[in-house]
């Protein structure tokens, strides 16, 4: 996902899907702060670089015409085999709380992550 601020955001037409292009700026840093991870510097850049690359081979992908390909899930032709759904005990609500660094009423707590804007 490409981060905008709201300023930028407001800025792009209402359904116009945004693509991302070789002269945009990830942000990794926010990226990063909304999923509660502490990057360094060299991470910022390393991830930027790959997520880069990501992005140009998937808009490599995106130019390839697919009209006339059926759609697969896998290749492999197998099946998912599952277990019957049995309910059965799980953890009490103190055991489920027990490893966490935070919690409200029973709850766990979490810093906001969202701005205010």
């Amino acid at each position: 996902m490409i981060h905008l601020n709201k300023k930028q955001s407001q800025l792009l037409p209402i359904g116009l899907e945004l693509k991302y292009n070789k002269f945009m700026k990830l942000d990794i840093k926010h990226n990063a702060q909304l999923a509660n991870l502490p990057i360094t510097p060299q991470e910022e850049k390393n991830l930027e670089k790959q997520l880069t690359e990501t992005l140009n081979y998937i808009e490599m992908l995106n130019e390839i015409d697919t009209k006339n390909i059926e759609p697969t899930a896998h290749v492999t032709g197998l099946e998912n085999i599952t277990r019957e759904d049995v309910p059965a005990p799980s953890l009490s609500q103190n055991q489920a709380l027990s490893n966490t660094k935070k919690t409200h009423q029973g709850f766990f707590e979490v810093n906001a992550i969202l701005d205010n804007d």
